[in-house]
């Protein structure tokens, strides 16, 4: 199947400030933010480990959004301080925080036989444990609000076996997990959190962090016979941060075939 064309925005998230993490570069972060702002969102703040191309990803969703209330900070999801210090500067830039996105995510390819702890402990700290120091920061400021909506990026790996890939697959089955128990724990409080669950979508940090006959293998097994592009996926996204999913929560949303 060929990649279908680009959906325009259509105001899913007007009115709404928005707050994502690991946004800069070509991933599924920077498509995210660049659909929030296209979906009129009125303020929006993102934040990346990479000063400069998060400063990139800033002008370039101004550019092609028409949106100026785009802020950023350098935030490193692995460290508590920083964490806080970007939940703090999003509430105040933001007049306060509708909607956060947790894209932030590390991965690679290891035998488990060959894996060290340090490894595995490295994709566990910025894939689950990010994830939940960023919901748990942010969850007080919703609650005082008794609004909010968080949006979590799990991974099919969190169901399906690879090889390879057990660390990463660990933790994205954590996130799924997390986004069930917090729901549940956020609900009487008005928040609602839920997951998106890609299969495979091509940018340049994945294609940088697996072999190409492996990449290609495995879009060749989806239904469509191709990876998913990164827009397809924070288009899901969207639907989840909008006012159109308002009786879900807990939830994992694939999108992906489901084909093994």
């Amino acid at each position: 199947m060929s990649i279908p064309n680009y959906v325009p925005g259509h105001g899913l998230l007007r009115g709404k400030s928005v707050l994502i993490t690991a946004a800069a570069g070509a991933g599924i972060g920077f498509s995210a933010a660049l659909r929030a702002a296209e979906e009129g969102c009125r303020a929006l703040f993102i934040s990346d480990i990479h000063e400069g191309r998060l400063a990139e990803a800033v002008a370039k969703i101004r550019e092609q959004s028409g949106l100026q209330q785009v802020f950023s900070q350098v935030c490193n999801v692995a460290d508590e301080a920083q964490v806080q210090a970007l939940i703090e500067a999003a509430e105040r830039e933001l007049g306060g925080v509708d909607v956060l996105i947790n894209n932030a995510g590390f991965g690679g390819s290891r035998l488990l036989v060959e894996m060290s702890d340090e490894e595995w402990s490295r994709v566990l700290d910025v894939t689950l444990t990010g994830t939940m120091r960023m919901t748990r920061a942010m969850l007080p400021k919703m609650m005082a609000r008794r609004a909010g909506v968080i949006v979590n990026n799990a991974s099919v790996l969190g169901w399906r076996a690879q090889k390879e890939q057990s660390h990463y697959a660990a933790a994205k089955a954590g996130v799924m997990a997390l986004t069930r128990c917090a729901a549940v724990e956020a609900a009487e409080h008005g928040i609602r959190i839920n997951a998106v669950s890609p299969s495979i979508a091509l940018h340049d940090f994945l294609r940088k962090s697996a072999p190409q006959a492996v990449l290609e293998q495995l879009a060749a097994n989806e239904a469509f016979g191709r990876a998913a592009e990164v827009w397809e996926v924070a288009n899901v996204m969207m639907f989840l941060a909008s006012d159109y999913s308002s009786y879900m929560t807990g939830e994992v949303l694939s999108v992906s075939s489901q084909r093994a």
